[in-house]
C-alpha cells in the first residue's frame, strides 16, 4: 500500500488516469457485454475509453494551478460608514 501512496504522491495525474481508466473500462465491459462486439471492436472501444479517461484527468487538472487572473480579496472594512 505504501508503494501505491508513493506513486500517487510522485505522479498524481498518472495515478488518477490509471484509476479512472480501470473504472471506465470495467463499466464499459459490464454494460456492453451482451452486444456482440468483435475482438477488434472491443480493443478499439477500450483504447478510446482509456484516452477519454486521460482527457478527463487533463481537464480536471486545469484547476490545480494558481490563477493569475484572480485578485486577492481585500480585507473587510470595519467601522466606516458610507
Amino acid at each position: 500500500m505504501n508503494r501505491i501512496r508513493t506513486f500517487y504522491e510522485q505522479h498524481p495525474h498518472l495515478a488518477m488516469w490509471i484509476a479512472l481508466a480501470i473504472g471506465m473500462v470495467i463499466i464499459l465491459i459490464w454494460s456492453a457485454w451482451s452486444v456482440g462486439f468483435t475482438v477488434l471492436q472491443w480493443l478499439a472501444l477500450m483504447v478510446i475509453t482509456i484516452l477519454l479517461a486521460g482527457a478527463c484527468v487533463w481537464i480536471i487538472s486545469w484547476e490545480d494551478g494558481p490563477d493569475d487572473e484572480e485578485e486577492p480579496a481585500s480585507p473587510p472594512e470595519t467601522g466606516k460608514l458610507p
